[in-house]
């Protein structure tokens, strides 16, 4: 029982790290990414619907992307949903395809980037830590309907801290690499 419990928490802490990650690769850093388009939401014949269903984006040089439209009509819906989202940048369309060129990033910039960063590893922390909490409600759950023993709550309390302790540790990393890649000059 014990063991289902660590078992569904380590799952969800996991997810909750890819969440992460994903969330943190929209964030641009001094490379051009396809990361930093594919998730944004155009409007296709009255549904939003995120960028990569619509085109193929590549990355042919360091700061540049390339955004080739599936559907040819979609062109001047995608330019708009860029110019409206908050990246910052000016699609260069020729019809056919659309070219996001990426200036380089200021250093205050970079600076506002980081602070970015840790509110969303702060959110991300503060997830793990609700699993644990829910986990550890369920432990003492089972302990007053006697289901487990006391010693065995108190054993699954400091198992379930170890988990989350590794998890948070894990977020740290992630932030300092991602941090590293902004700062990057």
């Amino acid at each position: 029982m014990i063991k289902d419990i660590l078992k569904d928490a380590e799952t969800r802490m996991r997810a909750a790290i890819q969440k992460l990650e994903d969330d943190l690769s929209g964030i641009r850093t001094g490379r051009a990414s396809p990361a930093l388009v594919e998730k944004l939401p155009v409007d296709y014949y009255g549904t939003p619907t995120p960028l990569i269903q619509l085109a193929a984006i590549s990355v042919p040089e360091p700061r540049g992307l390339l955004i080739r439209p599936f559907d040819l009509a979609t062109v001047k819906t995608i330019e708009r949903a860029i110019l409206a989202s908050d990246l910052g940048l000016t699609p260069n369309n020729d019809g056919k395809q659309i070219r996001l060129n990426l200036p380089p990033l200021t250093e205050e910039r970079r600076r506002e980037l980081v602070k970015v960063v840790h509110a969303r590893l702060e959110d991300g922390r503060v997830a793990v830590r609700n699993i644990r909490r829910d986990q550890i409600n369920n432990l003492r759950e089972f302990e007053r309907e006697k289901l487990i023993s006391e010693d065995d709550l108190e054993r699954g309390e400091e198992e379930l801290q170890k988990v989350t302790d590794r998890f948070i540790e894990d977020i740290s990393k992630i932030g300092h690499r991602k941090e590293a890649e902004i700062m990057e000059v």
